[in-house]
């Protein structure tokens, strides 16, 4: 069972990417809401709320301030369909470049002093939220969110009600890997609290590091497998 697991044959949908991207997504989301002023790069379910909560109360610079995230996170969705479909036979995957894209965007918001444009850095974050989600959507043929995790957790449970059940271990094997990426966006939460705490805004060199491991895997087994 858990050499099924572990095994994908497409690069993008192996276990170890969603594991990765899982920690990045957890990672971003503490990051964004500790220090650049409590919004959401992955949840735009929370965004939208508070959003709500703002129009409610008036406030209109809130409102800005939690629209332009939420944008940005579609406008990466939109890119990274445009490059599945228009970047094909290319050396370099879409994977890769989609990839690429989100380590230079969140180089810049490197840059960004902690408090300083901190509207700026959420809406790069976001974007590249936007990128991350479309990117990486499926592991092991499983549809699954890197960033938004209501539906992984509804998964997890669906496949371990149809387990008790039915006794299917398929059943199992899906809730196994869906519990597992959600260990590890909480994994990410905790790490990023951690780093936070003792290096605050640059901090987020450590994604640009766990970007670049990904790009490697693909890197390397791209022509071996089916992207």
């Amino acid at each position: 069972m858990f050499d099924k697991i572990f095994h994908s044959k497409k690069v993008s949908e192996s276990l170890i990417i969603a594991l990765v991207m899982a920690v990045v997504g957890g990672y971003l989301d503490i990051y964004t809401y500790l220090c650049r002023g409590k919004v959401f790069a992955n949840t735009q379910t929370g965004n939208l709320v508070l959003l709500g909560h703002h129009i409610a109360q008036g406030n209109i610079d809130k409102i800005f301030y939690y629209i332009m995230p939420i944008l940005a996170f579609m406008i990466g969705v939109g890119l990274v369909e445009w490059l599945e479909h228009k970047w094909k036979d290319r050396e370099i995957s879409w994977h890769q470049v989609a990839l690429i894209i989100e380590m230079i965007v969140l180089l810049i918001v490197y840059f960004i002093p902690i408090g300083s444009y901190d509207v700026l850095a959420n809406i790069l974050v976001s974007y590249t939220c936007g990128l991350q989600v479309q990117t990486f959507r499926k592991v092991n043929k499983l549809s699954y969110s890197s960033t938004m995790f209501t539906g992984n957790v509804k998964n997890a449970a669906e496949r371990l009600s149809n387990y008790a059940i039915t006794k299917d271990l398929e059943a199992l094997e899906s809730c196994l890997i869906y519990l597992l990426i959600i260990i590890m966006f909480v994994v990410g939460g905790v790490v990023g609290s951690l780093f936070i705490e003792g290096i605050e805004g640059h901090s987020i060199v450590i994604v640009l590091f766990l970007l670049a491991i990904v790009y490697f895997i693909v890197h390397k087994r791209k022509g071996v497998n089916e992207m």
